[in-house]
């Protein structure tokens, strides 16, 4: 894994490029170098992790409702790829979002580009996929609230976690080091996350910036404070508070090339980013 400079994380893999949350954009994004994947987990009504941002259904695939409400069996049935019809902004992305796909190869693969294009994916396979990817990459874990599941959320998370083998017996040296990092923007979910798996690192999410938390210091159990681009962007002196307090910075979700000199300048230590290969490519790192 990359030490020197910000760890590049893919949000919800390459998300720019391919449908956000499927197996093939994480694949794309490890194709890419990124340092991280970042993947968002709900629970299904029979009790099953899927990789899925929203609480409802309707912008990422062609079904209707809460995640909550549907078993894994009806998810399997809906198209979590389709919705994604926007063309890249350049030739050089278009060819890079078919996947260097060689169209000479047998058709019986076509089930399983497919599948990995468009079918739900559960937070199990993700970690099939990581443990896999034959080289030293991060997963950045964000447990979605509020939810009928409460927490539970947590606790499926950490046995599949420990299930994978990804739960160390110590906290590694630095967040860097690493397997997995967790995270939320509730402050009661990183209490229980750390309560279940205090070896992992905790990221204190934040979409706005509460009072309690101006001064840089961070709820019990998180060491590093994500806030989101737009944060920063009006408060650009938390960046130093957060360092002053002694804990590190993981902003999301940085795509254009002004916003990451921007949070490059701040010293952020994780950049979440839907276009891992262009942060890569503007940090002058190769795969």
């Amino acid at each position: 894994m990359q030490s020197d400079g910000p760890l590049v994380v893919a949000h919800r893999g390459s998300s720019a490029l391919l449908a956000e949350h499927t197996l093939a954009a994480y694949e794309k994004a490890l194709a890419e170098g990124a340092d991280g994947l970042e993947c968002d987990v709900r629970l299904t009504r029979d009790g099953h992790l899927v990789c899925v941002h929203d609480r409802r259904l309707e912008r990422t695939s062609n079904g209707r409702g809460a995640v909550s409400d549907r078993s894994l069996q009806d998810l399997h049935s809906l198209d979590f790829g389709g919705w994604k019809v926007d063309l890249p902004e350049s030739a050089d992305d278009l060819v890079a979002a078919r996947r260097d796909r060689d169209y000479r190869q047998p058709i019986e693969d076509d089930d399983k580009i497919r599948d990995a294009e468009r079918r739900v994916l559960t937070f199990e396979r993700l970690l099939q996929l990581f443990v896999d990817c034959g080289r030293n990459v991060q997963l950045y874990v964000e447990t979605k609230h509020p939810t009928r599941w409460g927490g539970l959320v947590e606790q499926r998370v950490v046995a599949s976690l420990r299930r994978f083998g990804l739960v160390p017996d110590r906290p590694a040296p630095d967040v860097a080091s690493s397997r997995v990092v967790v995270m939320s923007f509730s402050p009661m979910a990183v209490r229980r996350l750390r309560e279940l798996a205090p070896e992992l690192p905790a990221v204190m999410l934040f979409d706005g910036l509460p009072p309690l938390y101006r001064d840089g210091t961070l709820p019990f159990g998180a060491t590093i404070a994500g806030p989101g681009l737009h944060v920063l962007r009006s408060r650009p002196r938390f960046a130093e508070r957060i360092r002053a307090a002694g804990n590190q910075l993981y902003v999301w979700t940085v795509d254009e090339l002004a916003d990451m000199e921007f949070v490059l300048g701040l010293g952020a230590n994780m950049i979440a980013t839907n276009r891992p290969a262009r942060l890569l490519d503007h940090l002058q790192r190769v795969p």
